[in-house]
């Protein structure tokens, strides 16, 4: 299990990875003036799927440990970061480069409102899977006629 904080609030960068997009990425450093906020890291990719119950995001995290994990969850936002550490720790030459290894994130802004005391996350074979329950709101609301 890993354990929320939920009192974190915290911009992130745009995303450098050092592939094909890191084009844009320097030619944002060097013509516009969004590219000061350019940093070398990741994003993430997610599925966000609902239930009767509770929101799930599903992040697929090859590479990455457990213990390089931090999950934010602050009112309808969730974030999460880490790192992906490279199975080979020496200078080598690349034929192909499609693997991101390195400091990742993603912010998310919930769909629906959750309770936010109740969120629980696991990471198995690789995998984040974030359980969100939603909080119920009674979708009746008393509207008062003024009688003038």
């Amino acid at each position: 299990m890993i354990n929320f904080n939920s009192n974190s609030n915290f911009s992130l960068p745009l995303n450098d990875s050092g592939d094909d997009f890191s084009i844009l990425a320097n030619f944002m450093k060097n013509g516009d003036e969004v590219g000061d906020a350019v940093s070398p890291e990741g994003q993430l990719a997610i599925d966000v799927v609902q239930t009767a119950d509770e929101v799930i995001v599903i992040a697929p995290m090859a590479g990455c440990r457990s213990e390089n994990l931090e999950l934010h969850l602050h009112n309808d936002v969730l974030t999460i970061r880490g790192e992906r550490k490279p199975p080979i720790d020496q200078e080598v030459d690349y034929f192909y480069k499609e693997c991101y290894w390195g400091k990742f994130s993603r912010t998310i802004v919930l769909p629906v409102e959750v309770k936010v005391e109740m969120a629980r996350a696991e990471f198995k074979n690789g995998v984040l899977t974030v359980a969100l329950p939603k909080n119920k709101v009674d979708g009746n609301i008393p509207i008062i006629i003024v009688e003038e």
